[in-house]
């Protein structure tokens, strides 16, 4: 596969080159493949070129690979995670539920990048009337349970991809992922009925834990184009349109075997540790609720 790069923009200011870098490139071509674009991969430090805006604060990658290639590659993906799904849903389960303090209309519920639609499941247990998903990944989809299966959609969010309005959208651990910001609020503003909210739960730059681990970070990765501070995302969705109604630090029920995986450990010694806690009963049903470095949004179309 012939890898194209491309040069990338502050998703805020527009600007190309009003930025400083703040870690080199350390991948070769053959970091470009469906195993590394699966989601929740043991973490293995490869990433683009990192660099901050001057101007917003907002971090990027840039160059990144050619948006084609990209797509092709969450399209060959698989899903890495299935032992992770109870904490995911508990920890998703709690910031869906957030959104009753604004009384969504519970009419038609979309996650985008919603894998086998575990949280679809949770959205219809929290009283939501219809569930739509959006996935690129096949192998996700298979593993999707019976009740929600059929209102997946094997693709990516794009305008016109929908055929009904939808009165909330979630989307989790996703937004990083996207390599133009404002043409992808744009078409969630074209899905989202009018009033309707948006929640966002992603990495954040500015946690504790990025801040003290630096490089070694596991959102330093290449499959993140954009990383968020509550202050950028807040800009970025009121540059978009968005009224900003809540952002703020977000908690995870994790595992200990999950935590094992995302510390930067030396790989010979993580996967030693992993081993051992997973032939472990008592200290693999370990579950801790724990900030790891994530934020979320709440915003409403205008």
């Amino acid at each position: 596969m012939k890898i194209i790069l491309m040069s990338t923009h502050c998703a805020i200011c527009g600007t190309e080159d009003n930025a400083y870098e703040l870690y080199p490139t350390n991948f070769d071509n053959d970091a470009f493949n469906a195993d590394v674009f699966s989601a929740r991969r043991l973490p293995d430090m490869v990433h683009y070129r990192i660099v901050q805006c001057k101007q917003c604060g907002l971090v990027r990658s840039d160059p990144v690979i050619d948006q084609e290639i990209l797509k092709n590659l969450y399209l060959q993906s698989t899903l890495t995670y299935a032992k992770d799904i109870p904490n995911l849903r508990h920890t998703y389960g709690t910031y869906l539920h957030k959104l009753e303090k604004y009384q969504p209309r519970k009419e038609i519920f979309l996650e985008i990048g919603c894998g086998n639609g575990f949280l679809l499941e949770e959205a219809l247990a929290q009283g939501y009337r219809k569930v739509l998903g959006v996935e690129p990944s096949q192998s996700a989809i298979e593993q999707a349970p019976p009740l929600v299966k059929d209102s997946i959609i094997n693709d990516i969010m794009r305008p016109g991809l929908l055929t009904e309005k939808v009165s909330v959208i979630c989307m989790f651990q996703l937004f990083d992922h996207i390599s133009d910001p404002q043409a992808f609020l744009a078409a969630c503003a074209d899905a989202l009925l009018p009033s309707g909210l948006i929640l966002c739960f992603n990495h954040n730059v500015t946690a504790l834990s990025a801040r003290i681990l630096g490089e070694k970070s596991p959102i330093i990765d290449i499959e993140h184009t954009f990383l968020y501070s509550p202050s950028t995302i807040r800009e970025l969705f009121e540059k978009n349109g968005y009224k900003v109604l809540e952002v703020g630090s977000a908690w995870n029920f994790v595992s200990l075997l999950n935590i094992l995986r995302l510390f930067p450990f030396p790989r010979a010694l993580k996967l030693k540790l992993i081993d051992f806690v997973g032939s472990s009963t008592a200290l693999g049903q370990i579950r801790l609720f724990l900030p790891l470095g994530n934020l979320y949004l709440i915003a409403q179309k205008m």
